[in-house]
């Protein structure tokens, strides 16, 4: 055994470890000032893995904290605690104590809180990039975004959006505004991440005069007169072909159906 004058610390994982990282610093903050070295040893899987692991540690006299939830790679880790070396298991006791509680076997899904967690990280990005990309806002950054929504107002694009950021999709949106020519940044994108929603006259016209009524309002002219919105509609129609844009007809769709087509279109071989 070697030992070096820095203590070393593995931390053994058949995910990430960090579970296991998060232990030591709230235990190591009791211990300020003292020095020590962490090598995280991830996705340690199978039996053969493990006896490496506990191998290398052993030569340079390290202590084991290990997260692990399989079966077999926990056997063969207990099996090394009849060794000359500290092995620590952070879950066991908290496992054994919930398959007491639960009268079930743990599911041994490694990795299952990384994954977790991430998703929550997901969501949480998902959200703040949606919040600060509505509207076409910070039209930049529009590279950044994982898709882009455009189509005329009142088409459902920022509730779209919302309801795709909860999939952790970093979702920004559009407006083709009459009159105006859309932003180049939307026109340079590739087609392929770019959705046009699309909506038909008669159903635009009634939603745009129930948001007016909701708000108290009276409606610019051109913003509920049929011709006017008519050829709206149309030009928009007009130019996601030309642009070669996937598109959704949201005209009597609720939000979560247009999302789902939404993630189809973008994504038709599923999310990775």
């Amino acid at each position: 055994m070697v030992k070096n004058d820095k203590p070393t610390i593995f931390l053994v994982s058949d995910g990430r470890a960090e579970t296991a990282a998060r232990v030591l610093q709230a235990a190591a903050v009791q211990f300020e000032g003292e020095q020590y070295r962490v090598e995280r040893r991830r996705d340690i899987r199978t039996p053969e893995a493990v006896q490496r692991v506990v191998n290398e540690a052993e030569k340079v006299g390290a202590i084991i904290f290990f997260t692990l939830v399989g079966k077999e790679t926990r056997k063969v880790m207990h099996q090394a605690m009849g060794r000359n070396m500290e092995i620590i298991d952070l879950l066991g006791p908290v496992i054994t104590a919930l398959h007491s509680r639960f009268q079930r076997a743990p599911g041994e899904v490694p990795g299952l809180l990384y994954t977790l967690e991430r998703d929550h990280y997901d969501r949480m990005t998902a959200f703040d990039y949606v919040l600060t990309h509505d509207d076409g806002q910070r039209i930049h950054e529009l590279s950044k975004a994982d898709v882009v929504l455009t189509g005329v107002s009142r088409s459902s694009k920022s509730s779209t959006c919302f309801y795709l950021a909860f999939q952790g999709v970093r979702a920004a949106n559009v407006p083709l505004v009459p009159g105006m020519e859309p932003p180049r940044q939307l026109l340079r994108l590739s087609p392929n991440r770019v959705i046009g929603l699309r909506i038909n006259v008669q159903r635009l016209l009634r939603v745009r005069e129930a948001r007016m009524s909701d708000l108290g309002k009276d409606a610019d002219q051109g913003y509920v007169d049929q011709r006017t919105v008519a050829a709206e509609v149309n030009h928009v129609n007009r130019l996601m072909d030309r642009q070669r844009w996937k598109t959704v007809d949201v005209s009597y769709l609720a939000v979560e159906e247009i999302a789902r087509q939404v993630l189809h279109l973008r994504w038709p071989a599923g999310r990775r």
